[in-house]
């Protein structure tokens, strides 16, 4: 057995606002996390995280005697699995100058931190699959669910779909204990269709693969979804979706369009909403870049919305092509909102005002209620955190 740590490198600052609450390694793509995905590949008996200094109360590292260090944007695959478990050590494997993994004790593990060891570099010259932007996320979707579904259903046997269902390429999807489908068409040629445990495709639905649902997520009556989708654990999801990634407990489940898209944890999309996702010129969309502190090119034609964790949006919200919404932003009015949307905003295209961190936390408080879940200190300390540190983009307050 493994114990892995999954840490972050410099690039998790290309990933905010999605990255401000949590590890990279907790990004949702495909079915399962990049955590998840790791702990099965290695059959880790403990997975932990490296990450920021504010983020370690809530995602503490746990060493071992022995432990294995990965990257936690990169994606696992045979030959790079095959890699890592044949490192010794001491050893670590690089891409050119990036840190892919290493296994050592946890007392060099201090010492190399310190700048005092040196690990036995190993070149890793294969390809690697690795999450640095955003849009990522969506762009690689598709090909995560596939390799997923493999790891998830190989060798089992999916339940029984209902005779009300219209199915295309039934060999394809697998339904988990629990879940129920209705009086819907899903069209699996063009892609797996998973659906977790307990999880709900209400009448009325069309689905047209890759698929994938999480434990407890639900799409509502009449929802009309284009692969690569993902819903993530308790989302609820309607309308129209075109590969979008709902990290979880994340809810859209009115009508309107979200398009090449990714939404964090606890966001909630009001009814009528939509998000452009192509620009009318038809040129290559530009996006915020907190590294940078401007927007820059993604040499994507299809980009909708980033939005960061707790993020909200009132009904008959416009987003256009290419907007960031930052952790805890509530969006609402008519017109369209500016592209970039600082966390902690309150307001839209009439203007922006702070959403005061007590009022965040009775939000918060409440919507984790609605799911059985409590808001713990940790991330009360880590929304006053973040707050601090996204001051800057909050002109208003200057």
């Amino acid at each position: 057995m493994n114990n892995i740590i999954l840490f972050d490198d410099n690039t998790r600052h290309q990933l905010l606002p999605l990255t401000f609450t949590r590890p990279v390694a907790t990004t949702r793509v495909g079915i399962l996390t990049i955590a998840e995905k790791w702990k099965k590949w290695l059959n880790g008996d403990k997975i932990s995280y490296k990450t920021e200094p504010y983020l370690q109360g809530k995602f503490p590292a746990i060493f071992s005697k022995e432990n294995v260090l990965i990257n936690g944007g990169l994606l696992p695959d045979a030959t790079l699995v095959s890699a890592i478990k044949n490192l010794q050590l001491g050893e670590a494997l690089y891409k050119e100058e990036v840190l892919l993994a290493a296994r050592i004790k946890e007392e060099k593990y201090l010492q190399w931190e310190a700048g005092d060891y040196t690990f036995l570099k190993k070149e890793y010259t294969n390809e690697v699959g690795k999450i640095t932007r955003p849009w990522h996320i969506f762009q690689l979707n598709g090909q995560e669910i596939a390799i997923d579904f493999q790891l998830l259903t190989k060798g089992r046997t999916s339940q029984l779909i209902s005779p009300t269902n219209t199915v295309i390429g039934q060999e394809n999807i697998f339904l988990e204990e629990g879940a129920k489908v209705e009086c819907s068409i899903l069209n699996a040629s063009t892609g797996p269709i998973y659906i977790g445990k307990d999880a709900e495709i209400m009448e009325g639905c069309i689905v047209r693969g890759p698929l994938a649902m999480w434990e407890k997520s639900v799409l509502k009556i009449g929802a009309k979804i284009y692969g690569p989708t993902t819903l993530g654990t308790y989302c609820k999801v309607g309308g129209e979706v075109n590969n979008v990634v709902f990290t979880a407990y994340a809810a859209k489940a009115h009508e309107g369009f979200v398009g090449n898209s990714v939404i964090g944890e606890w966001c909630n999309i009001g009814a009528d909403s939509n998000t452009s996702n192509l620009k009318n010129n038809y040129a290559k969309v530009r996006l915020w870049d907190y590294t940078t502190q401007r927007f820059g090119d993604t040499g994507l034609q299809f980009c909708g919305l980033i939005m960061g964790d707790h993020a909200k949006c009132g009904i008959n919200t416009m987003f256009n092509t290419g907007t960031v919404v930052g952790v805890t932003a509530n969006v609402y009015g008519a017109g369209y909102p500016r592209n970039f949307v600082p966390s902690f905003a309150w307001g839209g295209a009439q203007g922006f005002k702070t959403f005061r961190m007590n009022k965040v936390i009775e939000v918060a408080e409440r919507v984790m209620a609605r799911r059985g879940k409590t808001l713990m200190q940790e991330d009360i300390d880590i929304f006053q955190h973040i707050f601090e540190m996204t001051a800057k983009h909050r002109r208003w307050e200057q």
